[in-house]
């Protein structure tokens, strides 16, 4: 049964890759116009059984910084283009890659910073049971307006009740939710506040 999703999930990542292919070269041009940066960012993340992979996205922050040389906060350095391609997830099209090359679902938890990792308890560590993914539960049960316990316990959520007609009720109600431009940002910040384990509030059972 996995084989026939991967299957499928590789299939249907091709095919999405030349139906968008006209768009993301838009989108490049206008980014490399917007920035004057390459449109194209790599991040390393933490995928299944925690092994780090780079994933790709397009860029939708300037390159800011302070008097000495420190980055400005996500809310300062993300232009409007960058806004409208995070409320519409079309910032996240470049992943079809990392699905063809076989680090990536289409469905998944979405992949964190390795810095995150000794931060774990054994029970959050469990979303790495299987591969991230471009969309997840936690994205259509209100992405980051969550906190990160909610968001935990909802990979977790979906490590044990994962199935094909899940995966396909997930990718549809992406699509309803990219439509309405929900949950994009945490509250006071440009995306999600940094994860600090059991540090400043951030415990989680």
């Amino acid at each position: 049964m996995r084989g026939v999703e991967s299957f499928l999930t590789v299939a249907t990542a091709i095919l999405l890759l030349a139906m968008f292919a006209p768009l993301m070269v838009c989108i490049a041009v206008l980014i490399v116009i917007d920035t004057r940066c390459s449109p194209l960012f790599g991040q390393r993340r933490t995928g299944q059984h925690d092994q780090v992979f780079t994933i790709y996205k397009f860029r939708t922050m300037m390159e800011l910084r302070d008097n000495s040389g420190c980055l400005l906060p996500d809310e300062q350095r993300l232009t409007a283009l960058g806004r409208l391609l995070r409320s519409t997830s079309i910032d996240e099209l470049p992943q079809l890659w990392n699905v063809l090359k076989g680090d990536m679902s289409l469905v998944g938890p979405r992949p964190l910073f390795p810095e995150y990792l000794p931060r774990y308890t054994a029970f959050q560590r469990r979303r790495h049971e299987v591969k991230p993914g471009i969309t997840g539960w936690v994205q259509v049960n209100g992405r980051n307006s969550l906190s990160w316990e909610q968001k935990f316990k909802l990979d977790v959520w979906y490590v044990d009740n994962r199935t094909l007609l899940l995966d396909l009720r997930i990718l549809w109600l992406t699509l309803l939710r990219v439509w309405r431009r929900g949950g994009v940002s945490h509250p006071g910040h440009g995306s999600m506040p940094e994860f600090l384990g059991n540090r400043q509030g951030n415990r989680t059972s």
